[in-house]
């Protein structure tokens, strides 16, 4: 029998501290829903924030509310797992948005990475 009392005593030790870091994870994950860019940059990676700036200053009374549904989404486990820049650009074309990005071609020559306007100087 004082096996048995043992035995509860320690299950429910147990089940409080679950009950504690349950809490805990919770009260987080409130915190971060108040801030969207936060719950964004768990799942974007690669060129994906890049592509995210460029939408922003392209359209910025938008971009806020697709921010606030896509941070809802993540957060209730409907959106998961990474989200690259190309992923988030055919997003944003798909809702009609067509965020331009800045482009350079740059080529590697002898270990260095020349735009094409430093090679064709090189050359004349």
């Amino acid at each position: 029998m004082p096996e048995d009392k043992e035995l509860e005593r320690w299950k429910r030790r147990k089940m409080l501290e679950m009950r504690k870091r349950w809490l805990a994870k919770e009260a987080g994950k409130e915190k971060e829903t108040g801030n969207p860019k936060k719950v964004l940059s768990r799942v974007l990676i690669g060129r994906a924030s890049e592509v995210l700036d460029a939408a922003e200053r392209q359209y910025p009374e938008t971009i806020p509310q697709i921010e606030r549904a896509l941070a809802q989404l993540i957060s209730t486990g409907k959106l998961k797992g990474p989200v690259n820049g190309a992923q988030l650009l055919w997003f944003f074309k798909r809702l009609g948005l067509s965020v331009r990005l800045k482009t350079r071609i740059r080529i590697s020559e002898h270990g260095e990475l020349k735009t094409i306007e430093e090679k064709l100087k090189a050359k004349s």
